[in-house]
C-alpha cells in the first residue's frame, strides 16, 4: 500500500479483503467485499432499489450498480432484490481499477489519505468472519440502500468489523460520504475568515476544518456505533426492530429502534 494508493494487483487479492472502484470521474467509488473464486458480493441500487438523495447528486451517484459493456456469461441477469449481489469481479470493476480499502492505519496515515473512503481507523475482523457476514447478507440483505446513510460502503465496513450506526439522523459508516458533506461544510465554517485574513488563510482553514471533521466522524472514532451481530441485524430488519426513518431530502435509510 503507498501513501497516495490503494491499488493492488488481482494476484494480491484475499477472501475478506474490502475492495472498490472509483466511478463518475473519482467522484464516487464502489465498494464491496471480495469473497473468493473471482466473486464479490457487494451493495447496490439495482433494480427494485432505485432510491437516491432526490436531488442532483444522483445523477453522479448512479453507477453503484455492476455495469459491464457486454453481457456477463458468469453473472446472472440481476433481478429485484433487496441489493445485496454477488457478481463477477470483471463485473464489479465495470472496467475500473482495483482498490484496496486499508483498516487500522494510524491517524496520521488517516490524515494524509485526504481522500474520503479509501481507509478507516477501525480494525478489521478476521477474515472468515467477514465473508461469513457479507453471504448471509447476500441472502437476507441489509435494509434500503441510501447514498449517505447506507450506502455500499456502509455494507463493506459493516461486514469488516460488525459496526452499525445506530443514530437517527446521522451519516453512517461512510467516508466518500463524509467528505462529499464535508468539504461544501468546511467552505462555509472557514468563510468569516475572509473578513480577517487573505484567501491563503482561508483555504488553510477550511483544508483544517475538513480534515477535523472527518477524523471525528470516522468509524473507528465515534461513539454512535454498536457491535451488531449479522443475525440479531437480519432478525432486527425482518421484525421491524430495525425501523425505517424518513430523513428530510433523503430516502428512508435503517435505524437501530430504541
Amino acid at each position: 500500500m503507498g501513501l497516495l494508493s490503494n491499488r493492488i494487483d488481482r494476484d494480491s487479492l484475499k477472501p475478506g479483503d474490502h475492495i472498490y472502484s472509483w466511478r463518475t470521474a473519482y467522484v464516487y467509488a464502489h465498494h464491496g467485499i471480495y469473497v473468493g473464486n473471482d466473486k464479490v458480493i457487494h451493495f447496490t441500487r439495482g433494480r427494485g432499489q432505485e432510491v437516491g438523495t432526490g436531488t442532483v447528486l444522483d445523477v453522479l451517484l448512479l453507477s453503484s450498480g455492476p455495469a459491464p459493456s457486454q453481457p456477463c456469461s458468469i453473472c446472472p441477469p440481476q433481478e429485484e432484490g433487496h441489493g445485496v449481489v454477488s457478481s463477477c469481479l470483471n463485473c464489479f470493476l465495470a472496467g475500473g481499477v482495483l482498490y484496496r480499502f486499508e483498516y487500522g492505519v494510524s491517524p496520521a496515515l488517516f490524515l494524509a489519505k485526504a481522500r474520503g473512503g479509501t481507509c478507516t481507523l477501525a480494525v478489521s475482523d478476521p477474515y472468515n468472519i467477514v465473508v461469513h457476514r457479507a453471504t448471509y447478507l447476500l441472502d437476507n440483505g441489509f435494509g434500503c440502500y441510501n447514498v449517505f446513510n447506507n450506502n455500499c460502503e456502509d455494507f463493506a465496513i459493516y461486514c469488516k468489523t460488525g459496526l452499525l450506526v445506530v443514530e437517527e439522523g446521522t451519516i453512517g459508516q461512510s467516508g466518500q460520504a463524509i467528505s462529499i458533506i464535508g468539504w461544501p461544510l468546511a467552505a462555509v465554517l472557514s468563510s468569516p475568515v475572509r473578513l480577517i485574513t487573505n484567501m491563503y488563510g482561508m483555504a488553510a482553514t477550511a483544508v483544517g476544518v475538513y480534515c477535523a471533521s472527518r477524523y471525528a466522524a470516522d468509524i473507528g472514532r465515534r461513539r454512535d456505533v454498536v457491535n451488531l451481530s449479522v443475525e440479531d441485524l437480519t432478525v432486527r430488519l425482518a421484525t421491524g426492530r430495525l425501523q425505517v426513518v424518513e430523513a428530510v431530502g433523503a430516502t428512508p435509510a435503517p435505524t437501530i429502534s430504541q
